[in-house]
């Protein structure tokens, strides 16, 4: 491996002086750093950040800790914000956390024993008491997390209001919301409660069906039958275009037609399903924004900013009536 000390011999300088091109501390002259990024280039040096962490340097180093790298919506977030910290010189440690509290705890240790920068965080784990004494700066995408962690999310209860007013519009009566998990008390709740407001204004009864996030897709699908065929339905909010895409296949399944006999609405609005799966209608989730606004936060912490307690902020959505 090649060492801090073999740059300084092939510099001709000491190691001290490397130190200092390198965390861009002191007076050097040009000539000196010419040299030194030479030897750093020919020697092909790859400084250690960590290391320098523990000394109290910055690591330029920022930790992105999600629920599902597969997922279409956290697939093209996490795309979004890599290529935004890469651009403004962080390099990032992406944490797939999955349905496992005890995965997150873990990666979250291991993070502060880095000394990363700063974390943006966009999980499903509730209840994670280490996210109230974690010391590095962070932000968090639809989760209430702890008092001074800021929020980030999009207007949830106006894109519940939008889906259902959509459903009404298009003339459906017997309107049914399939939630992607139980109430958490997190911002996601409120597309629930934008559905529950709208009916209620337009004197129409809701119908609640709440499927864990974790749930496969084929008992998903299943379920999704037995409410087409056992229940009176003529207008579906399904609150991930995930689900929206399995409630359309299991439509078929049973012989019903959408929009003639159904109609039916998702949310996110992502690329990769407008592009492979532009007959749904959905909410779409602003996502360039809301990586914008995550990122532009969390360089306030590292730069010396305290967030308020409670601090939350929404971000607009708009309908997209599919093809």
């Amino acid at each position: 491996m090649i060492k801090l000390t073999d740059v300084a011999k092939k510099a001709g300088v000491s190691p001290t002086t490397v130190s200092r091109v390198l965390n861009n501390r002191g007076y050097i002259s040009n000539a000196t750093k010419i040299k030194v990024n030479n030897a750093i280039k020919e020697l092909n040096y790859q400084p250690n950040n960590i290391a320098r962490s523990l000394g109290g340097k910055v690591t330029h180093i920022i930790g992105l800790i999600f629920y599902d790298t597969s997922h279409p919506f956290f697939g093209e977030l996490i795309s979004k914000l890599e290529s935004k910290l890469f651009e403004k010189g962080y390099k990032v440690f992406l944490c797939n956390s999955a349905n496992s509290p005890d995965k997150e705890k873990r990666y979250l240790d291991m993070l502060a024993a880095n000394k990363v920068d700063g974390i943006i965080s966009g999980t499903h784990n509730l209840d994670i008491l280490e996210y109230k004494n974690i010391q590095a700066p962070i932000v968090s995408f639809d989760r209430n997390l702890a008092p001074y962690i800021p929020v980030v999310s999009s207007d949830n209860f106006k894109g519940g209001i939008k889906a259902t007013k959509y459903l009404i519009n298009q003339g459906a009566k017997h309107i049914h919301i399939i939630s992607s998990h139980v109430r958490s008390h997190n911002p996601t709740d409120a597309r629930v409660e934008g559905f529950f407001t709208t009916l209620k204004k337009y004197n129409l009864i809701p119908h609640e069906h709440a499927f864990s996030f974790t749930m496969s897709p084929t008992i998903k699908k299943e379920l999704i039958k037995k409410i087409l065929q056992n229940e009176p339905i003529d207008g579906l909010f399904c609150t991930d275009d995930l689900t929206a895409i399995l409630a359309y296949e299991a439509a078929q399944e049973v012989g019903i037609k959408i929009p003639q006999d159904l109609d039916l609405i998702g949310y996110d609005g992502t690329n990769l399903i407008r592009n492979y799966f532009p007959q749904l209608s959905t909410i779409q989730q602003p996502i360039e924004e809301i990586s914008s606004l995550l990122i532009e936060l969390l360089l306030k912490q590292i730069n010396g900013y305290t967030p308020k307690r409670n601090e939350t902020f929404k971000l607009p959505v708009k309908l997209i009536v599919g093809d």
